[in-house]
């Protein structure tokens, strides 16, 4: 096939701890489905991350996997953590820190997107009442990931004179931190529904300010893009009374981590919920670091239960962001769409009052989206 040599992407899959390898397991084979229809080839090395790298070479993120990742076009990732594992590791080295922080740094990623959508058949697993959900919830939260409150310097916790303790966050950004990320929000929101939200709390915070100075400048590069601006605690307000208004959703640091938890809530489960963390671009791809919101739930771990939707949606945001394979990408969402409304459900989204709906086990789940591509 002509064209071929250039849509070969290498992939690292790092499946990691808990319910990670069988999640992952799913998502190559929804990749391999979308492969043999598309025509593009994937080259995909799977390696130790978490408590598997600690296990096979005694640290969350050993030497050849970080090799493999600098050498991939991609990063998939499944989930890395297990609460109960040796309590006496130092906190710098668990796979939290170790691994996932180590990888955001080594590769640059300053945007976090984490697309949340609500099926309508889902709606009774949604925490709100119906008549707020319209015609179902669908957001995309774009995550500033490298500056702010989390990052700023100096931190630190200091001992006064008078023997209290004084602790020291500083929130920290600059003009071309705010740019390449609003970039990100407008440009994802002309594959979308051309409305951007940009929170900020301009009312209180010099950083505000400057926020909402500069993505207003940046708004003017995307006219047919909608820009409206809002506050942190109205946004919070709004995501349960109206959550339908919202289309792209912009943050800085700590309000994205916390806005996109709580946008996560109305799906109804983690188990649906992708994530993408992107670096730099160069040509036309975009080095990804990809992952399901969720964690590594050990609780299901092993048997066959666990939700692989958000894994494999997961890698549909790989082919469209890293690959610009949006035809590919789009089959995938619409497999898995088409899986939902065939009744297939894995226990954090049945519901027996739906008589549609059939329980489906891990392995189930991933063969009826594969079929669907």
């Amino acid at each position: 096939m002509s064209g071929m040599s250039e849509r070969i992407y290498k992939v690292a899959a790092l499946a990691g701890d808990g319910i990670g390898p069988e999640v992952m397991r799913e998502a190559l084979k929804v990749l391999r489905a979308a492969e043999g229809k598309f025509g593009f080839q994937l080259k995909v090395t799977e390696a130790a991350v978490g408590w598997a790298g600690i296990d096979a070479a005694g640290k969350a993120l050993p030497d050849d996997t970080l090799a493999l990742c600098r050498n991939s076009d991609s990063i998939l990732f499944g989930s890395v953590g297990l609460p109960d594992r040796d309590p006496t590791i130092p906190k710098e080295e668990r796979p939290e820190r170790a691994a996932l922080l180590a990888l955001r740094k080594e590769f640059g990623l300053f945007a976090n997107l984490r697309p949340v959508r609500l099926p309508t058949e889902l709606a009774h697993a949604c925490p709100l009442k119906v008549e707020r959900q319209g015609d179902g919830i669908d957001m995309l939260v774009v995550r500033e990931l490298t500056g702010g409150m989390y990052f700023g310097q100096p931190k630190t916790t200091e001992t006064l004179d008078d023997g209290q303790q004084r602790a020291i966050d500083t929130m920290v950004y600059t003009t071309s931190e705010i740019e390449r990320i609003a970039r990100v929000a407008f440009q994802s929101a002309q594959l979308r529904r051309q409305h951007v939200t940009s929170i900020d709390k301009a009312n209180v915070l010099e950083n505000g300010v400057l926020w909402r100075e500069v993505v207003t400048k940046v708004a003017a590069d995307f006219p047919d893009i909608t820009l409206e601006h809002m506050f942190v605690d109205n946004a919070a307000m709004q995501f349960l009374l109206r959550p339908t208004q919202f289309d792209v959703v912009l943050c800085e640091n700590m309000f994205g981590d916390i806005l996109s938890d709580e946008a996560a809530a109305l799906a109804g489960s983690l188990g649906m919920l992708p994530s993408a963390s992107l670096g730099t671009t160069s040509g036309e791809r975009t080095f990804g670091f990809y992952e399901p919101a969720g964690g590594t739930a050990p609780d299901i771990a092993g048997q066959d239960l666990a939700n692989p939707i958000a894994q494999i949606l997961s890698a549909a945001m790989m082919l469209r962001h890293s690959f610009n394979e949006p035809e590919a990408a789009a089959a995938i969402d619409t497999a898995v769409a088409t899986a939902i409304t065939a009744g297939h459900r894995t226990g954090d989204i049945f519901s027996a009052e739906d008589s549609n709906a059939k329980k489906a086990s891990t392995t189930q789940m991933g063969d009826a989206i594969a079929a669907a591509i």
